[in-house]
């Protein structure tokens, strides 16, 4: 491993840990710390805890058995290269893992920024009038997207029926109904307004959202995530130079390590053509889904 890569896992973790912390309550369960977020809002995980050993099967049973009394997803994420034997233990213990591909930006490989065919980005104004509604269509692009991933097996359109192959503008509306609370609204406006989270969407003034994204930072470390396009509206660019405003305004303000995970290689190669290169695996571990 490179020194330079060595570094970067270092302040990963340090970031990994620091973000929740401003919104979550944390208990520590053996070499794991959980992060329960207060108050409404995408649920946190579990991770292995700075200068532990690695948590034990014992350590993931207990903490599985933790987040289901609390009602939360029993979700666990960690970097392969920094917990390396993490991965058996888990497997061992009844979770399946999703090995992503974990990239980081070479500033200077980033693309330049470049027009958006049909139509413009823009940053959520947690103070602007349409802000609730600005949000409820930003969740529900990225609940249909994700719903149906742009690369699949043919195993997977097969068994999987909740797939929405064509959603588009009219899905996205119905899904915006029911997407977010007003208490959400509230949560989420708070960690715009702070400065550390951005919010961007693509949006057409024939279709309205079509796509967006999401950064968010612990000092000079950032992420984008939550990267999404509207199924109607794939092929067109836009999750690419999404991509691309939000590492360019990460930079401008000072962030110096601009990471993301994708969900598969072929999604990582994308990225790779915006500027990110590949330096590990990040593992997404939830329990093994049995059939019926």
């Amino acid at each position: 491993m490179a020194r330079a890569d060595s570094d970067h896992f270092d302040r990963l973790e340090q970031f990994y840990d620091a973000l929740p912390r401003p919104w979550a309550r944390i208990e520590e369960i053996g070499s794991l710390v959980l992060f329960v977020r207060e108050g409404e809002g995408w649920p946190y995980y579990a991770r292995p805890r700075i200068g532990s050993p690695t948590p034990s099967a014992a350590d993931l049973i207990t903490c599985r058995a933790r987040q289901r009394e609390l009602g939360v997803p029993e979700a666990f994420e960690w970097v392969h290269e920094t917990t390396p034997d993490l991965l058996a233990v888990a497997r061992s213990a009844g979770l399946e893992v999703l090995l992503a591909p974990l990239l980081s930006l070479d500033p200077q490989a980033l693309v330049p920024d470049l027009p958006v065919p049909g139509a413009t980005l823009r940053r959520l104004d947690p103070n602007a009038p349409g802000f609730a509604a600005d949000l409820a269509a930003s969740r529900a692009v990225a609940r249909l997207a994700f719903a149906a991933p742009a690369y699949r097996t043919p195993l997977e359109v097969a068994e999987n029926t909740l797939l929405i192959e064509g959603a588009g503008p009219s899905e996205r509306d119905a899904a915006a109904e029911s997407s977010i609370t007003a208490e959400a609204v509230r949560s989420i406006g708070r960690m715009l307004a702070g400065g550390d989270y951005e919010t961007v969407v693509v949006e057409s003034p024939e279709e309205g959202v079509l796509a967006t994204g999401t950064s968010q930072r612990a000092g000079d470390v950032a992420e984008i995530a939550g990267v999404a396009t509207l199924p109607s509206a794939r092929g067109r660019g836009y999750a690419s130079q999404l991509t691309a405003s939000l590492a360019r305004g990460l930079l401008t303000r000072g962030a110096d390590l601009i990471f993301l995970t994708a969900g598969d290689d072929d999604v990582a190669r994308l990225y790779t053509k915006v500027g990110f290169r590949r330096i590990g695996t990040a593992c997404i571990a939830a329990p093994v889904a049995l059939s019926l």
